[in-house]
């Protein structure tokens, strides 16, 4: 009995392949399977962005709200909301 209680604990704690190494890498699997649903979920958004921009319109739109282009002899305008202009509240 005593031979396989040593042997149990052995096992369980000391091993190479031990309980212990095993739980860690079953939770790092789990994260990784996480990252997998979250990275599908990246691809999908990324392929219909692509699908959108093979059009010229869907380019355009993507020009002017990314990157703030304009056409020639056109003027933008920025409209800013009360709350989202900063306030210098140093009273």
């Amino acid at each position: 009995m005593l031979i396989f209680l040593i042997f149990l604990v052995w096992m369980l704690f000391f091993d190479g392949n031990s309980w212990l190494i095993h739980r860690e890498l079953n939770a790092d699997k789990e994260k990784l399977k996480g990252n997998i649903d979250f990275f599908e979920n990246e691809i999908e958004q990324d392929q219909s962005q692509i699908v959108k921009l093979q059009d010229s319109a869907g380019l355009e739109r993507f020009a002017r709200e990314e990157y703030l282009m304009k056409k020639p002899n056109e003027e933008i305008y920025i409209i800013e909301y009360e709350d989202s202009i900063p306030t210098n509240d140093k009273e």
